[in-house]
């Protein structure tokens, strides 16, 4: 079975997802058929890209989100342009409107958790300061 999912990408601790149409039994960081989109969970607020003809027609064949995919494209509102576009109306309006949609919201860069500086990580004062204790 063809599942819609999350691929996690970025540096440890600093977390950021694709979108990914892959088949069920693969790891989850393992082989995929496509990308249609990004998460970034550490912008304020969460980032959401969806290549919305792409999804429209991976669920349209009978892709299965994850249910973290399927909240996100409530979010975006994918899954409302999915119940219109099988009622019948064109595929081409609901991606004009999605797109539409996503220039009124602009993606934000800055991250609402910041990376920390060179050699100024949680990990490394607490190792120092167990060193200074002990």
């Amino acid at each position: 079975m063809v599942r819609i999912r999350l691929r996690r990408m970025g540096l440890k601790g600093q977390p950021s997802y694709r979108i990914v149409i892959t088949d069920q039994r693969s790891p989850r960081d393992g082989r995929f058929i496509e990308i249609i989109g990004q998460h970034n969970p550490r912008t304020e607020p969460a980032t959401d890209i969806v290549k919305e003809e792409r999804a429209l027609h991976w669920l349209n064949v009978g892709a299965q989100p994850s249910p973290a995919v399927e909240r996100i494209l409530k979010r975006t509102g994918t899954l409302d342009r999915l119940a219109r576009l099988r009622s019948g109306e064109p595929i081409e309006t609901l991606v004009a409107e999605a797109v539409a949609r996503a220039a009124a919201n602009p993606v934000s860069p800055k991250t609402r958790y910041p990376a920390p500086e060179a050699g100024k990580s949680k990990w490394k004062a607490a190792a120092a300061k167990e060193k200074s204790e002990g």
